[in-house]
């Protein structure tokens, strides 16, 4: 397998072309901020985790900028903190900052010259045209949870997604899915039979921070540090 055979490359973004750990704790900061015990950011962005997680399996039609007021509600009751319902909602507008990877805008900007570029991702389509603007390339298709009524890592996302590319003219066997979390997206693209490429930004981190543990480890096809690896690599390969 090459990363030379693949005509789309569908992506996950946060967490994978935005640095979505340090959106949130930048964001958090007011909470954690009035904490008497200090947490460290992994054992932040892992409450973070277990908060958002259980609230999209609750909630999964509710779009991800009014959900992640309810995370920050959580948080502060479990740290023992009293919010008001516009502190709330501030963090829950906070995806529109949450800074693009140095890396991801030029590899994107690269790998549109060799390949449909596609998003799947947890995100409202409000919030995700901010960040589109810091990653400064034209998608093919953008499918959001908000299209689609449901979180990752639920297999109705992927068959939303495989069964729109089909339209454009993309079937399963061409598809590079494309993601940093084990847990949202990795998993279940081997339960659908996709090739997949993890981007590892945490390698030289423990833990999964702001992702679930994925339980049994996935399989995955190929695996770079970074976008920028990624981009090198098709170079690589088209000259091999």
């Amino acid at each position: 397998m090459k990363l030379t055979d693949f005509k789309a490359l569908t992506f996950d973004c946060y967490g994978t072309l935005v640095d979505w750990e340090t959106g949130m704790f930048e964001g958090l900061k007011p909470l954690t901020g009035r904490l008497a015990t200090p947490l460290t950011r992994d054992q932040v962005l892992e409450a973070h985790a277990r908060h958002e997680s259980s609230q999209q399996l609750q909630t999964p039609a509710k779009s991800y900028r009014d959900l992640l007021p309810i995370v920050y509600k959580r948080l502060a009751e479990e740290w023992g903190l009293t919010v008001t319902w516009g502190e709330c909602v501030a963090y829950g507008q906070s995806v529109k900052n949450w800074p693009a990877f140095t890396d991801s805008a030029g590899a994107l900007q690269y790998l549109k010259r060799h390949y449909k570029l596609v998003i799947l991702s947890n995100v409202d389509n409000e919030s995700f045209a901010a960040s589109n603007a810091k990653l400064q390339v034209e998608f093919d298709a953008i499918y959001t949870a908000e299209d689609i009524g449901s979180y990752k890592p639920s297999d109705r996302n992927f068959e939303y997604m495989l069964k729109r590319l089909e339209t454009l003219g993309i079937q399963k066997h061409e598809i590079l899915h494309t993601a940093e979390s084990l847990f949202h997206d990795h998993g279940p693209a081997n339960r659908h039979g996709l090739a997949s490429c993890w981007i590892y930004r945490r390698y030289d981190q423990g833990g999964f921070g702001a992702t679930m543990h994925p339980g049994d480890m996935p399989k995955y096809d190929f695996r770079f540090n970074s976008m920028a690896d990624l981009a090198k690599a098709h170079q690589e390969a088209l000259r091999g």
